[in-house]
């Protein structure tokens, strides 16, 4: 090394303090006190030939805009694309995700009352708010407002989604429903409606009617962002 020159050592996790590495601080402090790259970092394990685990993930979700919704929507062949991850950290994260998912369909489906639409939001905004394609949800409720059933419609392009008006009602019979909440994304960014969206809007709360039913919503949402119908006066 020539005169003047500083070289950098990179420690590898093993020697860091207790502190600093994500396994012992979690022991340490808590699952609440590690930030989103040092979860990741458990999860991977190891790092790579030129990083360890710490430094790996946060190159990780630097890709996905620092977000772990993005990184929660990535795709099997996108995570392995990624530089220093492979097949098994790939479906771990993917794994690890979907566990999040399901345990939070867990809670909507044990009789979650639905006060408000910022409700709706909360329970559907981590799996449909990210999407890069539109989908269709319904929420089936009974008198008291309590979440019989969430289930998907349908699944679509980056612009629309086809829905079968008569499967909803189906459903709702089924469930012995007497509300409705719609939701679908719009992986545009923007929350507005368009005109297809209120269209059948007016068609399921007619056809709701004759069944003696109420459509309670239609939520559009994308992002953190999102729009209510029912808020707007529009159902």
């Amino acid at each position: 090394m020539s005169a003047g020159k500083t070289s950098r050592v990179r420690l590898p996790l093993a020697d860091w303090s207790d502190q600093d590495k994500p396994r012992e601080k979690f022991l340490l402090k808590g699952a609440q006190a590690l930030s989103g790259a040092e979860l990741v970092a458990i999860l991977l394990r190891t790092g790579s030939a030129t990083e360890n685990a710490l430094e790996l993930s946060k190159r990780i979700l630097t890709q996905y805009n620092h977000s772990l919704n993005d990184l929660s929507n990535g795709t099997l062949e996108e995570l392995r694309a990624v530089r220093g991850v492979g097949l098994v950290k790939a479906v771990t994260l993917m794994a690890a995700f979907e566990l999040g998912r399901r345990m939070r369909a867990e809670v909507v489906e044990q009789g979650h009352v639905i006060r408000r639409s910022a409700d709706v939001v909360e329970l559907l905004q981590p799996q449909m708010a990210t999407l890069k394609h539109e989908e269709f949800w319904v929420l089936y409720l009974n008198q008291g407002s309590k979440i019989l059933k969430v289930g998907q419609v349908s699944k679509g392009g980056l612009t629309s989604t086809v829905v079968d008006v008569r499967l909803i009602m189906q459903e709702a019979l089924l469930q012995e429903a007497t509300g409705l909440i719609l939701c679908h994304n719009h992986p545009s960014g923007s929350v507005r409606p368009s005109t297809l969206d209120q269209s059948l809007t007016a068609q399921i709360v007619e056809a709701a009617k004759l069944l003696n039913i109420r459509v309670v919503d239609h939520i559009v949402m994308s992002g953190n962002a999102y729009y209510s119908f029912a808020e707007h006066g529009e159902v």
